[in-house]
This record gives structure tokens, C-alpha cells and sequence, in this order.
């Protein structure tokens, strides 16, 4: 136990790596009104209810602040919830936000669950782990059999830059690599779509006018706390993209890609395990 919670990898609890634990401040205070975190959050939540509306239990691995979780626990409130962070930085804000769900600290390529969940989720988390083909096994082991696996990542390697530097990322997707190794980890996939799409423009010309900033120059707080106007127009413009996404719209290009599959062998995770091994 490290304040007050289980903790699996007590020796990662505050120097994990793929992360800074001090960056969980500004997210926390920030995420909430902010266009992306507020888009991506409806889209998971439609999601959930689109393909698992009757889900029992869920696991969200690298849920940070516990803003996302928040927002699948409205979904099914009667649902057993969980939620893992490898940084107990970011646990003592999840802590606060979610009073009554299950919170642990936990390395996503040592998951202590076998067969347990309906869903599992990691939102913006593989990209921060060298081993992601170890994680997706993982992933898959934890979920019981035609289980639903939920993850977003950021996409479009050409889209590299020093904020993918500053946030620790080891790369961004293509969507021929992500899906090679979701289905080699033993998933089917069911849904498959870019998002962040009408703003893709815009994020290239975002990472042209800082191609000379070095990593140390990258100010987090004014990256996301953009001002009210473009924050409202942003929102708005991912609203649209959300509403195409439900219409069974696949958008074929965009900042981020989201991959809902479901578990359908056991074989493809001890595969995909053995080969990050």
C-alpha cells in the first residue's frame, strides 16, 4: 500500500518513466475545460455505449487524473469501475475526483488481472510505453472472453515533433502498425477511425511554427489552455467530427486514432507476449 492504495509496482509508484509525475498538476487543472479532453471524452463514452452499453466491470489502464474514468462511470453507474495509474501522483487526483471507484497503482506490462473485465481502456497510453506489443497482451488477458478493448492513441508519424519529445512518447501510429499489433495481441477489431481531423491543419501548422523550440521551451499550460473563443470553435469542430464517427463515418486521416476490438483467442496474446519477450 502506498497512501492508502495497493500498489502492484511499488518500485515504478514515483518514477515510472513515459511520463513527468509533475505534469498530472496541470492536467488536472486544466482537461476539464479544455476542447480536447472534452471531445475525446464523449466519443469514449459513446463508444461504451455502442458496443458494450450493458457492461459490468471496467478497467482503465494509465487513467492519470481519472478525468476519462469520470466520465465512463456516468455511463453505468451500477458498473464495478477500476482504475490504474502507474504514478501516484496522478492516483491522489483520481482519488478525488472518483470517491467510489476502485484505484490502484499498477504497471500496465504486469497486469494482475486474468479474465475479470467486460471493458478494458488505455487513452493516450501505449505511445508512452517502449514494450506496447507486452501491454496489449497484457490488456487481452485481462478482459474475459469477447471482451471489449477500447484505446486511442496519436497517429501519423509525420506528425513527430518536440511536443511528442516533451510528453515522452516513444512514437505516434500508423494505422497499418496499430492494427497489426491489436489483431497479433488476439482482438478482432470492430471499429477503426482517425479523429482530430478537421484539425489536422491546424496541428501542422502548430508543430511548423515550433520545429526550433527545444523540449525545455515547451510551455504544457499554454498548450492546452487555449483561449475561450478558439477553445469554443475547436470543441465545436470536434463535435461534428463525433457526430460523423456515430454515423459510421470513417475518417481516414487525423491527429489521433481510436481502435475498439474484442477479445476473441487466447492464443494471439501468449503470440504477441513471447515476441515482446
Amino acid at each position: 500500500m502506498i497512501d492508502g492504495l495497493p500498489a502492484y509496482a511499488p518500485e515504478l509508484a514515483r518514477a515510472g518513466g513515459g511520463f513527468e509525475p509533475e505534469y498530472f498538476d496541470d492536467l488536472a487543472a486544466l482537461e476539464a475545460n479544455n476542447f480536447w479532453f472534452q471531445s475525446r471524452n464523449k466519443l469514449l463514452q459513446w463508444i461504451v455505449k455502442r458496443f458494450r452499453p450493458n457492461f459490468e466491470s471496467f478497467l482503465e489502464v494509465g487513467c492519470g487524473s481519472g478525468f476519462v474514468l469520470s466520465g465512463i462511470a456516468r455511463v453505468n453507474p451500477h458498473a464495478r469501475i477500476a482504475g490504474s495509474e502507474i504514478f501516484i501522483a496522478g492516483l491522489s487526483f483520481a482519488r478525488v475526483r472518483l470517491p467510489a471507484v476502485s484505484l490502484m497503482q499498477m504497471d500496465a506490462r504486469n497486469v494482475p488481472f486474468i479474465d475479470d473485465f467486460d471493458v478494458v481502456g488505455a487513452f493516450d497510453v501505449l505511445e508512452h510505453i517502449e514494450e506496447d506489443e507486452l501491454v496489449l497482451s497484457q490488456l487481452h488477458a485481462a478482459l474475459k472472453e469477447g471482451g471489449l478493448l477500447m484505446i486511442t492513441v496519436p497517429q501519423h508519424p509525420w506528425l513527430w515533433s518536440t511536443l511528442d519529445e516533451y510528453s515522452r512518447h516513444f512514437r505516434r501510429y500508423t494505422e497499418k502498425e496499430l492494427r497489426r499489433k491489436v489483431e497479433a495481441a488476439g482482438f478482432k477489431i470492430v471499429k477503426s477511425t482517425s479523429f482530430v481531423t478537421i484539425l489536422l491543419p491546424a496541428m501542422v501548422l502548430s508543430r511548423l511554427l515550433r520545429r526550433n523550440k527545444a523540449v525545455e521551451e515547451i510551455d504544457v499550460r499554454a498548450e492546452l489552455q487555449l483561449p475561450p473563443l478558439m477553445n469554443t470553435i475547436f470543441g465545436f469542430l470536434l463535435s461534428c467530427e463525433v457526430a460523423l464517427i456515430k454515423l459510421g463515418i470513417t475518417l481516414p486521416i487525423g491527429g489521433s486514432r481510436l481502435v475498439v476490438a474484442r477479445k476473441v483467442s487466447s492464443a494471439g496474446s501468449r503470440d504477441a507476449q513471447s515476441s515482446s519477450g
